[in-house]
């Protein structure tokens, strides 16, 4: 397997874990990316059980901590699922009593140098930043290569292609076009961060068939901001 990327931030969102089938075959692409020595940190969303930013009328603080929680849920299902094939490792971006450890950016290289895939859960343990945001700096934090993005749709567009069949497909985009034109692919704290640490970021089709294996190999699929 001839790799383009060797160091990978994989960000998940919460629907992956609302479909079994879909959980299986990101889970099978991610036990072929271990066995080829690919390092990888895994940030789940929390979306299938709680968006924190969608509660109607709660403090967006509390809002905000629950939606954290949703996604150290996703975190352990994803463990349990992993570990009868690979090592792993699940950290939390605040302990979770026996459950979870806290994060430590230096566990976690060691962790990562060491062949264990990573799951790093609980957002950035703050309110007011997505998933997006932590998975930016995760991926700074561990000097990873590269942010990939899973969605339900091909790449970046416009606007909501599922809503707007007219809507333009970029293949590539600068970080400043992204945040000039507004796109909402991911938020713009998420950019900045990875325009700050020269990550790039591709955004694909999670549901396309051995996607995350094709990126990494160097193939051209879904948008790269860079």
């Amino acid at each position: 397997m001839s790799n383009y990327y060797r160091r990978i931030l994989l960000k998940l969102s919460g629907t992956v874990f609302a479909h079994d089938g879909l959980l299986s075959s990101v889970i099978k692409q991610l036990c072929e990316l271990n066995q080829h020595g690919i390092q990888v940190a895994v940030v789940p969303g929390g979306g299938n059980i709680l968006r924190g930013r969608e509660i109607a009328n709660m403090d967006r603080v509390v809002a905000d901590s629950i939606g954290m929680l949703a996604t150290v849920l996703n975190g352990i299902r994803l463990a349990e699922l992993l570990e009868k094939h690979l090592p792993v490792h699940h950290f939390a971006a605040f302990p979770i009593g026996n459950l979870v450890p806290g994060y430590s950016v230096h566990q976690a290289r060691v962790h990562l140098d060491q062949g264990a895939l990573l799951i790093l859960s609980g957002g950035t343990g703050n309110p007011f930043f997505s998933t997006d945001s932590a998975a930016a700096l995760r991926a700074a934090e561990l000097k990873l290569d590269v942010v990939l993005k899973g969605t339900r749709v091909s790449g970046v567009f416009s606007a909501d292609p599922e809503t707007e069949p007219g809507a333009v497909f970029y293949p590539r985009l600068t970080y400043e076009e992204v945040i000039n034109r507004n796109l909402k692919v991911l938020d713009r704290t998420a950019v900045i961060l990875c325009q700050q640490h020269s990550i790039p970021i591709v955004v694909f089709d999670i549901n396309q068939p051995s996607a995350i294996l094709d990126i990494v190999r160097g193939e051209k699929i879904g948008s790269v901001i860079c």
